[in-house]
C-alpha cells in the first residue's frame, strides 16, 4: 500500500523527516518496506532554464530546421538547431542544456548531448510542453512570459509537486490503516508516546446542503445481511472533464492513473478515508431505482473490463429496474459508469459484508481497490461522512447541484464492542508493568473509549472499525505496539521451560529419512494438497464421497484435497520427463485427506517414486536400469535406519500395481511397494516403468522401537563361509529358505545370502537353481571343521525335508 507524505500531512501537521516518520510507522506495526521520491514532472525540470532567442535563421542544409542563437544568461549565446515551426527571434523559451535528462512518453530517460544536426552544431534543445512533461501538446515549442530573465531555472516557474511515498507492507488484520486517515491516526498515537501532541485534522462537511429534489432515485436493499448499510445521493448539472493538477498529483503519487474528475474523486476519497465509493450515471439507471440483491445463478454480466461473467447465486449486485449495474463492492458494469457525456450521477457509499465480497472477488478472479478494503472490513460508521466529503469535492471541481435527499439505509447499527483489560494479564504478556495512566493514554489515542477504571483493570469500548481487536489479548497487543517494542526492558536472566516431548519426534525421524534418501540421489518434492477430482477414477480404492471439496476453489483442477499422494508424484514425474529428465528419484512427506461419514481424517504419508536408470553411463561402468529389488532395498534400508527390524513382507494385490509387496510390523501395514500399471502411468504421458512406495507414516512412527542400542567390540575370531547350490521348485522363495536356516542354526549362523539364480537349460521342468552362501562365526572361539560340517549337514537336511531341495 502506498502512502503519500504530503497527503498524510493534510491530516496531521508533522514536520519530521521521511526517514524518521517511516521508522515510527514501522515501530507501530505499519512496516515501511521502502521510501521513494515522487515528482509530478519527471526529472523535476532539472537542467531546464529560460532562454532568450536572439537570432533565428533558416538551416542551410535543411528546409524544416532553423538555426537559433539563444542567450542562457551566462554571457555567451549558444547555437541550437530547432525544428519547431513557431520558433522566432525575441521569444523566451525553455531550454534543456547539454547534460540534461529528459523522459519520453514511456518514462524512459534520455540525455541531451552536444551534437551536429545536418552539419551544424547544436548545444541543447528548445522544448515543447510534452517533452518537459508539462502537457500533451507537441504543436511547437513552449513560449514563456517575455518578462522572464534568461538563465532562470524552469523549476521556479511551474508548480511542481515533490512528494515522498511510503510503501507499507500492510498486514491483513489492519483494515483500519487502509487509508491516509487511518495511517495518520496511528501516527498521532505513536507521537503521543514521543511527547508530541498533534491534532488529527478531519475535513469538514458542514457546508453540505440539498439544493433541490428534482432527481430522486429509489433505493431498496433486499439482502440486509450482505449490505448492512447503504447510502446514496444524486448530483446534477456537473461537468465531466480532466481533474485539476493537485488531484492528479495526489493519485499519481500513489500509482493511480487519473481518468476524469468524478472517478478521480471517488478514488481520492477511497484512499483518503478508506471508504470505497461508486458513481453511476443517473441517466443510465433504468426506472430511477436501485435495488441491492442477489440474482439467479448463471445470470450474465459484463464488467468494466469488457469481460462477460457468469454470476453466482450468492453474488451481491447493484441493480436497476432492468438488470445488474455493478458487482457490489468489487467491480462496476460497462454500461452504467461515468462517461464524458454524464451530467448527473447517483453516488453510492456502502458497507458490504466482508465475507460476501471476498467470496465474490475470488470467484471472478477480481482484485480491486474497493474489494481489497471491503474484504478486510471498512468502518461502517464512515459511509455517510465519506460520501459527503466526495459530494463537496465534486461540487468544487465539477460543479453541479445536490438534487436529492441523502438515502441512508442502516436498520441495525454495527455497535462498538466491549473488552475488559486486566492489568496483571497485560504485565504477564508484555513482560513489563506499564503504568495504568500510560495505558489509558494509549487507549484514548487509539479512539478506544474507556467506560470504567478499577485497581485491577479497565473496561472499554472498541470502535467498530477495529474489527481485529475483539479480545483482551488484542488490546494488549495494541498497547504494546504503541508503547514500543523497543521500549520493553530485558533482564540478563534467561528463563526456559523443559518441554515434554513425545517418545518419537516426527520431525526428527523425517529429517533422518530425508537425509538418507538425498544421500542416495533422491530429490524431495512438495505437491499441492489441492488436486483434480477426476484422479479418483484412476483407483478403485478412492471414492468420490470421501473427497474433501473446497467451497470456493481457485479452479476446477484444484477443487478437492488429495486422497492419495500418487497422482501429485506422477505429475512431477511427467513434468521432469517432458523436459528430458527421464531418470527420476523423488520422495515427499505429506498428508492425505478423507471425508468419512463419521469424521474427516488426515493421514500422514511418505511417498517414494523411482523411474528410469539407477545409474547413468560413465567410463567405469555402464548404465543400470532400476529394478524392483533396488526399490525394495531402499525401503528396507529406511526401516532399518529408523529402528524397525521385526518386519514381515508378503505379496499383495492392488489395482494400481502389476506386482507389489506389503511390509508390516505388529500386524500393521507400514509400506506398500510395487510397479505401477501401464494404463495408469500413460494417463500422465509416462511411458517408462515406474516404481512407487507409499509409507503409512503414522504406523511407521508407532512401530519405531525405543529399545536401547548396545555397542560391542568386533569379534576377534574369524568368520567362515560355505556355499550350497540347491535345486528347488520354482515356487520356493529365498525368504523361506532364510527363515528355515535361522530356525535350524540360531547361534552361529550370522548371515545368509543369495548370490546366483539360474533357470533354463539342463534343469528339470519346474525347477530352479539357487546359489546361496552362509556366514558362520563364534564370538568365543575359532570354529573347527567338524563343527562347520555338522552345521552344514543340518541345513542340508532341513532344506531337503522342508523344500525337497537337492544339492547340485
Amino acid at each position: 500500500m502506498k502512502i503519500s507524505y504530503n497527503w498524510l500531512k493534510q491530516f496531521i501537521n508533522l514536520d519530521w523527516s521521511p526517514e524518521k516518520t517511516g521508522e515510527l510507522l514501522t515501530n507501530l506495526g505499519l512496516e515501511v518496506e521502502g521510501i521513494e521520491k515522487f515528482t509530478s514532472v519527471p526529472g523535476g525540470l532539472e537542467g531546464i532554464v529560460v532562454g532568450h532567442v536572439t537570432e533565428c535563421i533558416e538551416h542551410p542544409n535543411a528546409d524544416r530546421l532553423k538555426l537559433t542563437k539563444v542567450d542562457l544568461g551566462n554571457g555567451e549565446p549558444v547555437q541550437i538547431v530547432c525544428g519547431a515551426p513557431n520558433v522566432a527571434t525575441g521569444q523566451k523559451v525553455p531550454v534543456a542544456t547539454v547534460g540534461t535528462t529528459l523522459y519520453d512518453a514511456k518514462g524512459e530517460p534520455w540525455q541531451i548531448k552536444k551534437g551536429k544536426i545536418r552539419g551544424e552544431v547544436s548545444m541543447g534543445m528548445i522544448c515543447a510542453e510534452d517533452e518537459l512533461g508539462l502537457g500533451q501538446s507537441h504543436d511547437g515549442i513552449m513560449v514563456l512570459d517575455n518578462e522572464l530573465a534568461p538563465g532562470k531555472p524552469a523549476s521556479e516557474l511551474f508548480n511542481i509537486e515533490n512528494d515522498i511515498v511510503f510503501e507499507i507492507g500492510l498486514t491483513p488484520n489492519r483494515a483500519d490503516a487502509m487509508s491516509h486517515w487511518g495511517v495518520a491516526r496511528d501516527l498521532r498515537a505513536g507521537l503521543l508516546q514521543e511527547n508530541i501532541s498533534l491534532e488529527l485534522i478531519t475535513p469538514s462537511t458542514s457546508s453540505f446542503h440539498v439544493d433541490n429534489r428534482t432527481l430522486k432515485i429509489d433505493v431498496d436493499v433486499e439482502d440486509m445481511d450482505k449490505a448492512p448499510r447503504y447510502c446514496g445521493v444524486t448530483i446534477s448539472g456537473l461537468t465531466v472533464e480532466q481533474s485539476p493538477t493537485w488531484l492528479q498529483n495526489r493519485l499519481q503519487a500513489i500509482g493511480i492513473t487519473p481518468i476524469n474528475n468524478i472517478v478521480d474523486i471517488t478514488n481520492y476519497v477511497c484512499h483518503d478515508l478508506g471508504q470505497p465509493l461508486h458513481a453511476f450515471d443517473a441517466a443510465k439507471i433504468k426506472g430511477s431505482e436501485v435495488t441491492v440483491k442477489t440474482l439467479a445463478a448463471g445470470t450474465t454480466f459484463t464488467t468494466l473490463d469488457e469481460v462477460e461473467r457468469e454470476l453466482h447465486e450468492d453474488d451481491l449486485m447493484i441493480c436497476d429496474a432492468e438488470g445488474p449495474m455493478c458487482i457490489a463492492g468489487v467491480f462496476g458494469g460497462i454500461n452504467s459508469g461515468v462517461s464524458e457525456t454524464t451530467t448527473s450521477i447517483f453516488l453510492e457509499s456502502a458497507y458490504f459484508d466482508p465475507i460476501s465480497v471476498r467470496k465474490t472477488a475470488k470467484r471472478h478472479g477480481l482484485n480491486t481497490d474497493a474489494s481489497f478494503r471491503f474484504e478486510r472490513g471498512i468502518d461502517p460508521n464512515t459511509c455517510k461522512y465519506a460520501m459527503l466529503r466526495a459530494v463537496l469535492l465534486i461540487q468544487e471541481i465539477a460543479g453541479g447541484e445536490i438534487t436529492s435527499e441523502i438515502v441512508d439505509i442502516y436498520p441495525k447499527k454495527i455497535e462498538d464492542h466491549q473488552v475488559y483489560l486486566n492489568f496483571d494479564n497485560a504485565a504477564k504478556l508484555i513482560g513489563e508493568e506499564i503504568s495504568p495512566e500510560t495505558i489509558k493514554d494509549i487507549l484514548n489515542s487509539l479512539d478506544m473509549k474507556i467506560n470504567s477504571v478499577t485497581e485491577s483493570g479497565i473496561g472499554m469500548l472498541i470502535p467498530a472499525y477495529r474489527n481485529d481487536v475483539t479480545r483482551e489479548v488484542d488490546v494488549i497487543e495494541e498497547i504494546l505496539r504503541v508503547y514500543g517494542y523497543n521500549n520493553i526492558n530485558f533482564t540478563e536472566k534467561l528463563n526456559a521451560s523443559i518441554a515434554i516431548t513425545q517418545p518419537v519426534e516426527d520431525y526428527k525421524v523425517q529429517n533422518k529419512v530425508g537425509d538418507q534418501l538425498t544421500a542416495l540421489g533422491f530429490h524431495e518434492m512438495m505437491a499441492n494438497s489441492l488436486t483434480n477430482p477426476d484422479f479418483i477414477e484412476y483407483s478403485e480404492a478412492l471414492k468420490p464421497e470421501h473427497n474433501v471439496t473446497m467451497l470456493n476453489p481457485l479452479s476446477n483442477d484444484l477443487s478437492v484435497l488429495r486422497q492419495s499422494m500418487l497422482f501429485g508424484n506422477l505429475e512431477a514425474l511427467a513434468y521432469n520427463s517432458n523436459r528430458r529428465m527421464p531418470n527420476v528419484k523423488l520422495f515427499e512427506f505429506g498428508k492425505t485427506y478423507h471425508n468419512f461419514s463419521e469424521d474427516r481424517i488426515e493421514n500422514k504419508h511418505l511417498s517414494i517414486l523411482i523411474s528410469g536408470e539407477k545409474t547413468e553411463d560413465n567410463w567405469a561402468s555402464p548404465s543400470k536400469q532400476t529394478t524392483f529389488f533396488y526399490g525394495k532395498g531402499i525401503i528396507l534400508s529406511i526401516l532399518e535406519r529408523i529402528g524397525i527390524n521385526n518386519i514381515t513382507e508378503k505379496d499383495t494385490k492392488n489395482d494400481i500395481f502389476t506386482e507389489a509387496i506389503s511390509i508390516s510390523a505388529n500386524k500393521k501395514t507400514l509400506v506398500e511397494f510395487g510397479i505401477l500399471k501401464k494404463h495408469l502411468t500413460k494417463k500422465f504421458d509416462v511411458e517408462a516403468e515406474v516404481f512407487y512406495a507409499d509409507f503409512n507414516w503414522d504406523e511407521v512412527l508407532n512401530a519405531i522401537s525405543r529399545k536401547e542400542f548396545h555397542v560391542k567390540p568386533i569379534p576377534k575370531y574369524p568368520q567362515v563361509k560355505r556355499d550350497f547350490a540347491l535345486l528347488l521348485d520354482e515356487n520356493i522363495t529365498f525368504k523361506a529358505l532364510k527363515d528355515a536356516a535361522k530356525q535350524t542354526e540360531k547361534k552361529l549362523l550370522v548371515a545368509m545370502n543369495l548370490f546366483d539364480v539360474y533357470t533354463g537349460k539342463n534343469l528339470p521342468e519346474g525347477k530352479k537353481s539357487y546359489a546361496v552362501s552362509f556366514t558362520l562365526q563364534d564370538d568365543k572361539k575359532t570354529l573347527t571343521d567338524k563343527q562347520i560340517d555338522k552345521i552344514m549337514k543340518k541345513l542340508q537336511q532341513r532344506f531337503e525335508k522342508d523344500f525337497g531341495a537337492t544339492l547340485r
